[in-house]
């Protein structure tokens, strides 16, 4: 199929199948599940870090952009020997964090946020396609599967019409069914020259946030997606054909109930050990325990003396001290990356290394 016409939004088929109902009871009931638990949390950006490095590596990986949790520490480190494609995926995150707190300050998720996001994925700003020739193509025959919209007049037009489908309430629709609606319209526009499916993965999460959904960016459907990557595919490309939206939504619901209810485990899993590590410590180092410390402990991977210099407001050699005493009990492994010393939470990075292994 080398044309095609990308119709406006809505469709104009019946998306509320008894099947797409089914799963959208479950979908449901695994996100209210995780949200719930996530909101009686006190230090969410400790959750959010944790959760957001994995889905950055996975995101990436969907692109072929295939990294390790040990390069990505070391680009979190502002390591000089970091791999591009670590680096990479810190740009992923640092593309999420900026639209989340656009759309939680603004309460609107526009076409220029989009923009915004995809610049900083790809380090460049070459915004909206202008030229023609984009097409996508099967990675293993070479051929064609799908022409998208040329011409930035018409791009800009479907984006326009999915602004007002994102940020108008339709009262009949579940936002769910909505996301999976607004996932589709997006790939298929797809407005860049490169980055649209790490920039979908972003939307859909500051969708969920946008409808108060979730109230920190702590679900992303890109492990789902690498699990049943030839079906995402398949069932995309059949939507544009066929306008089989009912496989589709009922795939993309599935996802988010299996996402919903992995991040939860992994959330109650972080949750415990930043209290089993608080007990340890409070018991062995009771002169240096505080919740700050803590806190910091947990924000990255990885923390350096002057994050304790700062966050704790104490001196650098203060700060050095505590960190060589929560080495010495086993709490934090250090090495020389470059000119200063990187101490990680090797508990932390373990379990969320664990969670993302596939």
């Amino acid at each position: 199929m080398n044309e095609h016409n990308l119709p406006m939004l809505p469709p104009n088929v019946e998306l509320e199948t008894k099947a797409v109902l089914k799963q959208l009871a479950r979908a449901n009931r695994a996100l209210g599940e995780l949200k719930g638990y996530a909101d009686t949390i006190p230090n969410k950006h400790i959750l959010i870090n944790a959760v957001m490095i994995n889905e950055a590596k996975d995101s990436s990986a969907i692109e072929n952009i295939i990294t390790t949790h040990d390069d990505l520490y070391r680009a979190m480190s502002d390591a000089s020997g970091a791999s591009p494609f670590a680096k990479e995926v810190v740009s992923y995150r640092t593309a999420l964090w900026h639209g989340y707190e656009l759309v939680k300050a603004r309460e609107i998720l526009t076409t220029n946020v989009i923009v915004e996001i995809q610049g900083i994925i790809e380090k460049n700003h070459a915004g909206i396609r202008t030229l023609p020739g984009t097409v996508l193509r099967n990675e293993r025959t070479g051929e064609t599967v799908y022409t998208p919209p040329a011409g930035e007049a018409e791009i800009r037009e479907l984006l326009r019409n999915l602004e007002k489908y994102i940020n108008e309430d339709d009262n009949d629709l579940d936002p769910l069914i909505k996301l999976a609606v607004i996932h589709y319209q997006f790939e298929s526009i797809h407005p860049f020259y490169d980055g649209n499916g790490r920039t979908g993965r972003i939307i859909n999460i500051l969708y969920l946030v946008l409808k108060g959904l979730l109230d920190s960016p702590i679900l992303y459907l890109s492990s789902y997606i690498i699990r049943n990557k030839s079906a995402y595919y398949r069932i995309l490309q059949d939507v544009r054909i066929h306008q089989n939206w009912e496989e589709w939504i009922v795939y993309i619901l599935t996802g988010i109930e299996e996402t919903a209810e992995e991040t939860l485990r992994l959330v109650k899993n972080i949750n415990t050990e930043i209290e089993t590590m608080s007990a340890e410590i409070k018991e062995k180092l009771p002169k240096i325990y505080s919740k700050e410390l803590i806190d910091l402990l947990f924000y990255e991977f990885h923390t350096k003396t002057v994050y304790i210099e700062n966050g704790l407001s104490v001196t650098r050699k203060t700060a050095a001290n505590y960190l060589a005493s929560l080495e010495k009990e086993g709490f934090l492994i250090s090495e020389k990356i470059g000119k200063e010393r990187i101490y990680q939470n090797r508990r932390l990075y373990d379990l969320v290394r664990t969670d993302n292994e596939w």
